[in-house]
């Protein structure tokens, strides 16, 4: 391991290897969940910390798994546009990676079970389905990511599942008001994966990939990445107008800028490296979106 950190330049090539501008997308639930448990009980902070490292364990993983797979089936070459390719450019062994993303869902599982015994062993059975969707989103024969049920899993199980889970390991149970929070998260993550897939449309379409954007066609693939973040706000602010959410959960108005820009340059641009810029605002989006609606919710716990 020393030998390939020393060739490929450094510890830069790992930390690129868990493409971390996705990891926000397993913060901003946990941290979403942690909050909305808030308001039903005390927080066992040592439980979100736990909870917290397992999913970012889980989503580290699921990136090697597709730079290993990407690889695997020749979609990645020196030229592709990303911060994948880690095998391909910078001599990374595809044995290394696939160990170390086994590596990650070991140590992920290891606090599953801490979390499963200080909440409910109900939850094996639903963290054992979210590791295997990680694994088959780019794993097994029929890769989810290649089809167009790729924003669908990816919003369910790390927008929507992780802020249920984080929720209901403090409680106990899953509050309505915790679905209700859910669903801009879910739309938010899915955002992410059909920015990427919009940004990859020609590259994925030589690949025989069938993602939503290849079938829609990149004008109406960005017009449902554009649905995706006005649900998400109009969401929200119908929940304050129905006195479900504190008002202060309209902080998420200040992160605005980031999915207008994204739209626009999506909109203005259709080279993957100009359009880079957008996916990074639509990840950002859903960080900061979920982020301060929890920072509203805790206001509100408080005021």
């Amino acid at each position: 391991m020393s030998h390939e950190l020393q060739a490929d330049k450094g510890w830069r090539v790992w930390w690129k290897l868990t493409r971390p501008h996705t990891l926000t997308a397993s913060f901003a639930p946990v941290f979403l969940g942690t909050m909305i448990a808030l308001y039903y009980t005390n927080i066992n902070w040592l439980l979100f910390l736990a909870m917290l490292v397992a999913c970012l364990f889980i989503q580290a993983a699921t990136n090697m798994f597709n730079e290993y797979y990407d690889f695997a089936r020749g979609l990645d070459s020196e030229e592709s546009v990303g911060i994948g390719g880690a095998i391909v450019r910078n001599g990374v062994k595809p044995k290394t990676v696939m160990q170390l993303a086994l590596l990650l869902y070991g140590l992920a599982g290891l606090l599953g079970i801490y979390i499963c015994y200080k909440s409910s062993w109900m939850l094996l059975v639903v963290g054992a389905a979210c590791m295997l969707i990680g694994y088959l989103y780019t794993g097994g024969p029929y890769p989810i990511a290649y089809t167009p049920f790729g924003e669908f899993f990816s919003g369910v199980v790390m927008g929507m599942l992780i802020v249920l889970i984080a929720t209901f390991i403090q409680v106990g149970s899953v509050p309505n008001f915790a679905i209700l929070l859910s669903i801009p998260s879910a739309l938010l993550v899915a955002a992410i994966m059909l920015s990427n897939n919009i940004r990859d449309l020609e590259e994925d379409t030589k690949g025989g990939r069938k993602t939503m954007a290849i079938l829609v066609g990149r004008k109406n693939a960005i017009n449902i990445l554009a649905s995706y973040f006005i649900i998400s706000y109009l969401w929200i602010l119908g929940l304050v107008l129905l006195q479900i959410i504190t008002p202060w959960s309209l902080l998420i108005i200040l992160s605005i800028k980031k999915p207008l820009h994204a739209i626009k340059l999506f909109r203005e641009k259709d080279n993957p490296l100009e359009v880079a810029p957008a996916m990074k605002d639509t990840a950002l989006t859903n960080t900061i979106f979920v982020f301060l609606l929890g920072i509203g919710l805790l206001i509100g716990y408080f005021l």
